[in-house]
């Protein structure tokens, strides 16, 4: 139980952290603004719960009150859930209007959740089912819970619908957590009527009813409520977490024929360092650290190397760059062309085409380009040996 209770925690952390930063980059969204409400709500009620259960207060606040702030986020977050789904799914007004409407039974379950948490006892415990304010206050947080992640389902499902692959694939990931959420919230309630049911002061596990209450109890906390929470937080992120996949596959993939041009870029530099494209940064650490600066130097890199041989092009001779060369033999003539313009000899009065790509696209250029700086690298090492 503790480990579940470790992951559901760090995964409520990683992705509060996400939902706030594309929160930033996107502040006017407000589907963004309802999912971060729902993450902030689940991750700040952590560890009022967690002081709840040893019977502590946190930051001043009582075990009952500590109890009473843990649901009154969690409820606020899941209908933070619900206005996610219908500014994703209707437009703005309608939305709101709709958000509004389904405040109503949240504003019922905070009066209830407040009522109870009020008229507890004090020194019962925050989980001792057969108080009865204790057991309304449970069963209140959780048929919130199951009324809405029930219609969040209900409108995951209409907005599938008309998503890509990829964006329907998290939302049946997100259907199948929320699902067992639900699942494991009418188990809580079954659990903790039973146990109210039992009454009496014995023990739970001298009591049949308090022996069933709490089985059930552990099956749903452990087998659907903090999976179907993992699993719900995941669906979520999956559409952003795979864009962000690809666009490190990409970003490493630039980075390493950003490095491969370095032979040819190199050469090139030495005879034409006028053709580097001027571009001061106005913050040299953060364009450092930025991962889009691996783009730019890589495109920038490629212009350079394609306008180097554009210039030592003259000196080519039309045979040493046919198409049919390899770029082994395209390098060698490229070496000699260096060579005699740095001698000082006549070059031809028209330009040839040096290792041009049959599809005109910058990303074929490239690897044409990296094809000859390979082979510059390969005759610069046998050179050295």
């Amino acid at each position: 139980m503790s480990d579940l209770l470790a992951i559901y925690g760090i995964s409520a952390c990683v992705v509060l952290v996400w939902t706030v930063v594309r929160l930033m980059r996107a502040p006017h969204d407000r589907a963004l603004w309802s999912l971060c409400g729902l993450i902030t709500g689940w991750t700040v009620s952590f560890p009022f719960g967690r002081a709840a259960d040893r019977q502590a207060g946190l930051l001043g606040a009582t075990p009952m009150e500590s109890r009473l702030i843990e649901h009154s986020l969690v409820v606020m977050g899941v209908h933070g859930l619900v206005c996610f789904y219908l500014y994703s799914a209707l437009n703005a007004p309608q939305a709101t209007k709709r958000a509004w409407q389904y405040g109503v039974p949240l504003a019922v379950t905070l009066a209830v959740l407040i009522t109870a948490a009020l008229l507890t006892p004090e020194g019962a415990g925050t989980r001792d089912h057969r108080v009865t304010y204790v057991a309304v206050f449970f069963v209140a947080a959780d048929a919130y819970c199951v009324f809405g992640f029930s219609q969040a389902w209900v409108w995951n499902r209409r907005y599938a619908r008309g998503a890509g692959p990829r964006l329907r694939r998290g939302l049946r990931l997100a259907a199948i957590g929320m699902t067992a959420i639900v699942m494991a919230s009418v188990l809580f309630i079954v659990a903790v009527v039973l146990r109210w049911a039992g009454g009496g002061s014995a023990p739970d596990s001298l009591h049949a009813n308090g022996a069933a209450s709490t089985a059930l109890g552990w099956f749903a906390a452990v087998f659907l409520l903090l999976p179907g929470v993992v699993t719900f937080l995941v669906g979520v992120t999956y559409p952003a977490a795979v864009m962000h996949a690809i666009a490190l596959r990409l970003w490493w993939r630039h980075l390493r024929q950003f490095r491969r041009l370095a032979p040819l870029w190199g050469v090139l530099h030495e005879h034409f360092p006028e053709n580097v494209l001027p571009r001061v940064p106005v913050r040299p650490w953060r364009d450092a650290l930025n991962p889009r600066a691996v783009h730019r130097r890589y495109y920038r890199r490629v212009i350079e190397c394609r306008d180097g041989l554009v210039r030592i092009s003259p000196y080519v001779k039309a045979p040493d760059c046919t198409s049919s060369r390899t770029p082994q033999e395209v390098s060698s003539g490229l070496r000699r062309a260096l060579k005699a313009r740095a001698e000082g000899l006549p070059a031809a009065a028209s330009a040839v085409p040096i290792a041009v790509p049959e599809d005109a696209s910058l990303d074929a250029d490239a690897l044409e380009l990296i094809a000859l700086s390979d082979a510059l690298r390969v005759e610069r090492q046998n050179g050295e040996t």
